[in-house]
């Protein structure tokens, strides 16, 4: 399929996390599909329940301030998403924070901060939004999970759980909803070049070596561009995939599914 087909031409898409990293690369590739897209995003300004265009600089976009830790923020920037464009086709519940550390790391409060926002918050937009997703006839839910829902990650406990949870999600939601017209998939993507990763890299003993090492654990030898998961998320989210739901596409170079041997 051509990069420049507007298969998105009538659709009105609400990306979660959308003013940087995947989100806002989503945000972007879906606009230029033709769809009318709204980020949600806390970092966003303005007042909760109102939608301003202009996100990142891109006029195309329109941005509401939302948090998906809370539900009454949450169902604001929901309505006000919808009235952009007079309904909701696509959801992409992209938003998420990171944690490290092994299972004694991290305490109950963080625990359950990470769990709220990571699981708990797609359930918050996913209800906030179903009644508009209903009634499109043609709604799909992408969600954006993670390699680490699949394969063992250092350091990685409290992230993994959530990631695990959002795949388990996305089965349960794609059973519960594929007779109304929802398709649910999810994207697990693998290291992936964002602000939250450039700030982990930024804060280590040494930079350039945590790169390497994160970059050699991905069969391609480099990490994931947002670009490339953007692609993938639109893949899924498009009409053009009308047959495909309860999938979760791995976009990690290769890292979940090869075992090569070491290079000579």
């Amino acid at each position: 399929m051509s990069t420049t087909e507007q298969e998105f031409t009538g659709v009105r898409a609400l990306v979660t996390g959308g003013a940087s990293g995947i989100g806002l690369a989503t945000a972007r590739l879906l606009a230029d599909r033709g769809a009318t897209v709204v980020c949600l995003d806390r970092d966003l300004t303005g007042a909760d329940g109102a939608a301003a265009r202009g996100v990142a600089g891109d006029d195309r976009l329109w941005g509401v301030h939302g948090d998906v830790a809370d539900d009454a923020s949450v169902r604001a920037a929901v309505e006000a998403a919808a009235r952009v464009g007079g309904g909701l086709d696509v959801l992409v519940n992209n938003a998420g924070i990171g944690a490290q550390g092994t299972v004694a790391d991290n305490d109950d409060a963080e625990w359950a901060r990470v769990l709220d926002v990571n699981v708990v918050g797609i359930a918050r937009v996913t209800r906030a939004a179903l009644g508009h997703l209903r009634a499109s006839g043609r709604a799909a839910i992408v969600n954006t999970s993670s390699i680490a829902a699949t394969a063992g990650l250092p350091q990685r406990v409290l992230y993994s759980a959530t990631k695990g949870a959002v795949q388990a999600m996305t089965l349960a939601m794609a059973a519960d909803h594929v007779r109304e017209g929802i398709r649910v998939n999810c994207v697990n993507p693998g290291t992936v070049d964002t602000p939250w990763v450039g700030r982990l890299l930024d804060a280590a003993a040494d930079p350039a070596a945590e790169r390497a090492a994160l970059e050699a654990r991905q069969p391609t030898g480099r990490l994931v561009s947002t670009d490339e998961v953007a692609r993938a998320i639109a893949h899924l989210a498009s009409p053009h995939a009308g047959a495909t739901t309860g999938t979760a596409l791995a976009v990690d170079g290769g890292m979940q599914g090869l075992r090569l041997r070491p290079a000579p």
